[in-house]
């Protein structure tokens, strides 16, 4: 449909109090992933010799790997960590990672538009084996030919799937130089030098040796799993793309960069230009240990190193001068100031942390202040994500919760895996005179069952305005948690479409100005949580403000404005600042 042609819809008032609908809409979330084909099952090799690997659990990733308009599903599997002989090795062989591919029905308007999922399981089919023990998985078109490949991190060597196009992946690790025989968890495609060819982090964790197992204890003398202090931590690694005739080719420049001269427990991952010089750092939270800010040095004249300036920051630890246990991760507008905000979930005992940024990429810890310390307190939060649930305009946080340590009242209770607990949903209560803060609202079933969750993978499923969650649960199945309240406020979806032999660049910023309400800052990215991959596209909730402008920003500081787009429908905006903006078919 021509832009010229499309007219603005009136949304309603200003954006004041939320609208009811969302609040009286019933649970926000139900469980779809059995009844839509999903049916994988995550194990741990749970040996009863507690080694570290068995408590931390992987993730997933939504990504459209056939073309076709609708996100697929990537599934991360553990496995056994010291083979069980030839009755092991055939176990071994039915655990493995799943790829499950949409197979979409439409739905009609009247049943809230977009479509119905159906998921079939295409592993064999894409022809990805060869599986380890698995961690996390990246997305991201490496060498520009239209078609998303995958990063899987293990503990071992990592793979890059490289995507033909044809329904197939091929094994190029060792070919385009990414091996890494490493415990690496989170992982994340980036264009830290701005060439237009994505490069590659990954994040390491520590070393563990199987053979020199430690033995730790609960407080009733329980056996039970160690922590990262008592194992030694690696540094990160980053990869430059050097690619060449649509051959995939990386150069490991950790240590001229800079970043691999610091080892450090990481787990967690955000690429993002958080002190707007235009050039994308690089945020890592570590487990037990001060997090990383490897500011990007390329806009002071030193291009291709980075310096770690988390302390500087302010991100570096908490309000108490302590490093927590920091695990998921995510980056948002959650105050609608203009810049972008970090939350991360950490350990029981501990509380969930909110770094408000202040300007120029200095933050503050307000986690106290928002209302989001106390109810984190009892739980170890994994996976995370900046999410307008109820499309209201404010961003809301999902945060996947399991314990790493025994809970005791389970054990006594024989539970075989006593670890379990329940996830949490924040409402984003907007401004008030008090400040800004957060209240739980997690309602139904989906909040109710307690289970060991770990990675979780956000994005709209089925296509119709609400953001959705697919969440790994350690020891457990996969859960697919869909959004019924979203569809209910106006919104708009953004896709951005790559030029032809060049790879989409993430990190473009989206600004969505709205009548008489905030301007809405939202981003092009897969990266945030834990060891998962989001949704590369993006949800605007609007709330009751018409959206009067689009405006992208891209890194290099080149932009393009838009116009007239008609809510409640996905857009592709071809990427650069010509070409005409369309409804998606």
């Amino acid at each position: 449909m021509p832009l010229a042609a499309l007219t603005l819809v009136a949304l309603g008032a200003a954006a004041g109090p939320r609208p009811s609908a969302a609040q009286d809409a019933g649970p926000p979330f139900v469980e779809r992933a059995t009844e839509w084909g999903i049916d994988f099952v995550h194990s741990n090799g749970m040996s009863g010799q507690y080694y570290y690997p068995e408590i931390m659990g992987g993730g997933g990733g939504l990504f459209d790997y056939d073309g076709d308009g609708d996100l697929d599903v990537y599934l991360v599997q553990g496995g056994d960590l010291v083979g069980g002989g030839e009755d092991g090795a055939e176990a071994e062989r039915a655990l493995r990672d799943r790829l499950f591919r949409n197979d979409a029905v439409a739905r009609p308007e009247p049943e809230g538009g977009g479509f119905t999922p159906r998921f079939v399981d295409v592993t064999a089919e894409a022809r990805i084996e060869g599986f380890g023990y698995g961690t996390g998985v990246a997305t991201g078109d490496v060498d520009g030919d239209g078609w998303v490949d995958l990063y899987v991190t293990e503990h071992g060597s990592n793979k890059l799937w490289h995507n033909l196009g044809d329904g197939t992946f091929e094994d190029v690790t060792a070919a385009a130089g990414v091996e890494d025989p490493r415990w690496s968890t989170a992982a994340v495609f980036l264009d830290y030098d701005r060439d237009g060819r994505l490069d590659l982090f990954s994040v390491a964790y520590v070393t563990v040796d199987l053979a020199a197992n430690p033995r730790c204890f609960t407080p009733s003398s329980r056996r039970d799993y160690c922590g990262p202090a008592d194992f030694p931590p690696l540094p990160d690694k980053l990869w430059h793309n050097v690619s060449k005739g649509g051959v995939a080719r990386f150069e490991d420049v950790s240590t001229v960069s800079g970043i691999g001269r610091q080892p450090g427990p990481g787990l967690g991952v955000l690429a993002e230009d958080l002190d707007g010089d235009g050039w994308t750092d690089l945020y890592v939270t570590n487990d037990g240990a001060a997090n990383f800010l490897w500011h990007n040095r390329a806009g002071g004249g030193a291009p291709g190193t980075f310096r770690d300036d988390a302390l500087l920051a302010g991100v570096a630890l908490n309000r108490e001068g302590a490093p927590e246990g920091s695990m998921g991760v995510d980056a948002g507008d959650f105050d609608a100031d203009g810049d972008l905000d970090l939350f991360m979930t950490h350990i029981k005992g501990e509380t969930n942390t909110l770094y408000v940024n202040t300007g120029m990429g200095l933050f503050e810890d307000r986690s106290i202040e928002t209302a989001l310390a106390a109810p984190s307190y009892p739980f170890t939060g994994f996976g995370t994500a900046w999410l307008d649930y109820d499309n209201d305009g404010w961003l809301d946080l999902l945060v996947l919760n399991g314990e790493v340590r025994t809970l005791e009242p389970l054990a006594r209770e024989g539970d075989p895996f006593p670890f379990e607990q329940r996830n949490q949903l924040y409402r984003n209560l907007g401004p008030s005179p008090n400040g800004q803060r957060f209240e739980e609202v997690g309602e139904g079933a989906a909040f109710e069952v307690e289970e060991v969750s770990r990675g979780a993978a956000f994005g709209d499923v089925d296509d119709d305005g609400g953001v959705d969650a697919l969440v790994v649960n350690l020891n457990g199945p996969a859960r697919l948690l869909m959004n019924q309240v979203g569809r209910k406020s106006p919104w708009l979806g953004l896709v951005l479409r790559q030029p032809p032999g060049g790879a989409a660049r993430v990190g473009v910023r989206v600004e969505v100005s709205r009548k008489d309400a905030p301007t809405l800052i939202r981003r092009f990215r897969t990266d945030g949580s834990f060891a998962s991959a989001a949704d590369p596209r993006v949800l605007v909730g609007l709330g009751q403000a018409p959206a009067e402008e689009v405006r992208l920003v891209w890194p290099d500081g080149g932009e393009r404005r838009i116009r007239g787009l008609v809510p409640g429908r996905w857009w592709v905006v071809p990427e650069g600042e010509t070409g005409e903006t369309g409804e998606r078919p």
